[in-house]
C-alpha cells in the first residue's frame, strides 16, 4: 500500500464519506451472503468454493486453481474440498487430459444448493445496484 500526502491526494470530505458508504454497503452484502450460506448449511468459504467451481470454464477446477481463486494455500483448499466432499457436494475425478491430476466436480446436490443461493444473491445485488451505482458515480 502506498502512503499518500493528504495535501496532494485530492480527496475531499465527500470522498471519504462516499468511500465509507461503499464499504458499509459491501459489508452489509457480505453479512447477507454469510447468513444466506449459513441457512443453506454452508460456510461462506464453502459457498464461494462451490461458486468458483461452477463458474470455471469447463465446470471443473483443480485444488491449485481453487486455492488461487480463494486466495488461500493449497493445503487449506484441499481441506476445504475434503469437507465439501464429506457433505456430498464435491467429487474429485481424474482429469480427462492428465489422469494424474484430479479435477473438482460439483454434485447434483451442490448444483441445487448453489442455484438457490445464487438466485437470492443475484436478487440482493439487483436491489443494491442503484445505491452502489450512485455511490461509485460520486468518486471522480
Amino acid at each position: 500500500m502506498t502512503n499518500y500526502d493528504e495535501s496532494t491526494c485530492g480527496l475531499s470530505d465527500e470522498d471519504y464519506k462516499t468511500l465509507a458508504a461503499i464499504r458499509a454497503a459491501l459489508r452489509r452484502f457480505t453479512h447477507f451472503s454469510e447468513d444466506a450460506a449459513r441457512v443453506a448449511g454452508l460456510t461462506s468459504q464453502q459457498h464461494q468454493a462451490l461458486l468458483a467451481v461452477r463458474a470455471a470454464s469447463d465446470g471443473t477446477m483443480s485444488i491449485g486453481e481453487l486455492a488461487e481463486f480463494l486466495l488461500i494455500q493449497p493445503h487449506s483448499a484441499s481441506e476445504l474440498v475434503d469437507r465439501l466432499g464429506a457433505l456430498g457436494l464435491v467429487e474429485r475425478k481424474p482429469s480427462v487430459t492428465d489422469r494424474r491430476m484430479m479435477r473438482l466436480n460439483l454434485t447434483a446436490s451442490a448444483n441445487s444448493v448453489l442455484r438457490s443461493l445464487s438466485v437470492v444473491h443475484r436478487d440482493e445485488l439487483r436491489r443494491l445496484r442503484p445505491l452502489l451505482g450512485e455511490l461509485l458515480a460520486r468518486l471522480n
